[in-house]
């Protein structure tokens, strides 16, 4: 039999309704879209053994049908939630172009969420098409694979298919052509799912949903028997991934660009990338969404603007448990933060561990550099690892010898000033961690970034000639970025 014969092994997993079975006070019943072409751009297939599905067995043919027809599947959920959006509160929001397409638990334990992007519309879609542009799918696979290649705790794609539509749009070159996508992430679930029952004054509904998170998503918080205690490791919980979710996008310099309540993740995991950017120099107020007029959402923002999400928060979470606990909680947020960060940056600096206050010290001093020279962000980084000697441990005047030299005195200063912290760092290190600490630059520090030029090189002969080649080599390097 051939595998285009065979039931389509995508239709054929075990769905379980888990959000489903908690009633129709946080969804709706939606239908998808019918499309009038569905050709198949990208397919996932590290995702598919996740699922217990060997990728030989599961066709093109069978993506399409699945996730382009949506053939064969129901019901699909258009989840309801409201939100802060650049500081102000919004009730009009919801799934607008997109639905929980299913839920499937994983050969590891975990449960894990089918979401649509591009679908069709939905009753919260205020007059939109709830279509997706194909750049703009193409732009969320790159940077799911992107990320999770780099460690961060994120959404992936599960399949792009472009749907033969014109779109226009005021951020694109119109008409555009369409696509639908499928995310794949634990929860499909956001801080503003809590939000808009607070604002509905439905305390019976946070308790459910919370009830529910916890079990699904929270271990060892659903190992507790009080409940107070379990509300309260929850909140704990969450404040840390959120914390080292931010911290992990700071080390690899990435800007989310849109960090509303509607986008965070009850999971701590990072998804729904638009106007995302990778920075190129070190720029603490870069800015990657052009309608960011007041730089909100900036470089530096994202860890502040993940606390005050978290903060934002506590208001639906306080009709279950103390808010004083809550505000108790959240004050070990930067602790939680500095210490991912400075592990991070630390390992891209070529140490596994490093003592205090000499660890933090040199993150300082990293740091003071990077704004200090003009050199790309990552271009020190990889410098490092091409360069590293460990005999830099004896000589400081040979660390970077032959770069970064600038006429700056500015620059030249803090270039000194940091040889003098790193060396005094590797003079802690034993001479086998020296020796090791080549290896370890070299895995932490990526020789492909997601840069915007490199994206906007591939789009080009998308749009020209129909020529997907440059994406998928551009697609085989961000996957495997320290080759």
């Amino acid at each position: 039999m051939t595998v285009a014969a065979q039931a389509n092994p995508l239709l054929s997993l075990d769905y379980v309704p888990a959000l489903e079975s908690l009633g129709d006070d946080y969804y709706d019943i939606v239908a998808a879209a019918e499309f009038p072409q569905t050709l198949l751009r990208f397919r996932n297939d590290d995702l598919l053994p996740r699922i217990g599905l060997d990728p030989a067995t599961v066709s093109d043919k069978h993506f399409v049908e699945a996730f382009g027809k949506f053939a064969g599947r129901s019901p699909f959920l258009a989840l309801r939630y409201h939100g802060y959006q650049f500081g102000a509160y919004n009730a009009f929001l919801g799934d607008g172009r997109g639905f929980l397409y299913g839920q499937v638990q994983g050969q590891d334990g975990n449960l894990y969420d089918f979401g649509t992007k591009g679908s069709g519309t939905t009753p919260y879609s205020r007059g939109g098409d709830g279509r997706l542009t194909l750049k703009g799918g193409v732009r969320e696979v790159l940077a799911a694979e992107a990320l999770h290649a780099l460690g961060v705790r994120t959404s992936r794609t599960l399949s792009l298919i472009e749907t033969g539509e014109a779109l226009f749009r005021g951020d694109e070159p119109s008409p555009t052509r369409s696509s639908v996508m499928v995310r794949f992430s634990r929860s499909h679930i956001r801080f503003g799912t809590f939000e808009r029952l607070d604002y509905l004054d439905r305390t019976d509904l946070i308790q459910r949903l919370l009830e529910h998170v916890i079990e699904v998503y929270y271990p060892a918080a659903s190992q507790l028997s009080d409940r107070l205690e379990r509300y309260e490791r929850f909140y704990q919980d969450l404040v840390q991934r959120t914390a080292e979710l931010a911290a992990q996008w700071m080390s690899v310099g990435f800007c989310h660009a849109v960090l509303n309540t509607d986008n965070m993740s009850i999971t701590g995991e990072s998804f729904d990338y638009g106007p995302y950017a990778f920075i190129d120099q070190y720029d603490p107020q870069f800015t990657a969404a052009y309608f960011d007029y007041s730089s909100r959402y900036c470089y530096r923002n994202q860890p502040p603007i993940c606390r005050l999400n978290l903060q934002m928060l506590q208001k639906p979470l306080q009709r279950v448990m103390p808010k004083e606990a809550m505000a108790a909680v959240l004050e070990q947020f930067e602790a939680h933060y500095e210490q991912a960060y400075s592990q991070l940056l630390l390992k891209k600096l070529g140490f596994v561990t490093l003592a205090e206050p000499l660890g933090s010290d040199l993150v300082k001093q990293t740091l003071k550099l990077l704004n200090a020279v003009t050199v790309g962000y990552h271009d020190f980084f990889r410098a490092l690892a091409e360069q590293f000697s460990p005999s830099w441990a004896e000589t400081a005047d040979q660390i970077f010898s032959t770069t970064m030299q600038s006429s700056d005195a500015e620059a030249q200063a803090a270039l000194a000033q940091w040889r003098q912290h790193y060396q005094q760092a590797l003079q802690t290190q034993s001479p086998e961690s020296l020796a090791q600490m080549s290896a370890q630059l070299q895995q932490t520090n990526p020789r492909t970034v997601l840069l915007r030029p490199e994206i906007e090189a591939i789009w080009e002969p998308i749009v020209a000639e129909n020529d997907w080649q440059p994406f998928y080599k551009l697609l085989q390097r961000v996957q495997h970025p320290f080759d």
